[in-house]
């Protein structure tokens, strides 16, 4: 996994979630990715149609379930965009100030889920693990 992948994912917070769900946690996690993947379709919808009051609860949706399972990076952006789309309300304006962030939401979004995926797959490789299995790897082929 990458550096960057780490810096997103509070992995503590992860864990938590994990252990508190116990059994549900497959089932919640999938419908974050059900619940995500429609938030972000409605912010980028809203951006288009320069939308702020469209933008406000998908933004707060995704900030909320994001912050659940420790995708702080995500949560945070989704924050972002959410206050510009409510201060945007408020002044009576387009939320174009939200563009920058709302383009860079998709790519973290699944960012997330793919390090999400690599966690929960077994047959995906683990966090930590699969650096000491490439090593040794490595080692093995020149022997």
């Amino acid at each position: 996994m990458s550096e960057e992948t780490e810096t997103i994912i509070d992995w503590a917070g992860f864990s938590s979630a994990r252990s508190e769900l116990g059994a549900d946690f497959v089932r919640i996690l999938g419908y974050f990715r059900e619940d995500g993947v429609k938030s972000v379709a409605a912010i980028e919808e809203a951006m288009r149609a320069s939308n702020a009051i469209a933008m406000v609860l998908p933004a707060h949706t995704l900030k909320g379930e994001a912050s659940q399972f420790g995708a702080e990076a995500l949560a945070d952006l989704a924050e972002k965009i959410e206050n510009i789309a409510r201060q945007s309300i408020e002044w009576r304006q387009a939320p174009d100030e939200a563009l920058p962030d709302v383009v860079r939401l998709r790519a973290l979004f699944d960012d997330t889920l793919i390090a999400f995926e690599r966690e929960t797959n077994p047959l995906m490789e683990r966090r930590g693990f699969g650096r000491k299995i490439e090593a040794a790897n490595q080692r093995f082929g020149q022997l």
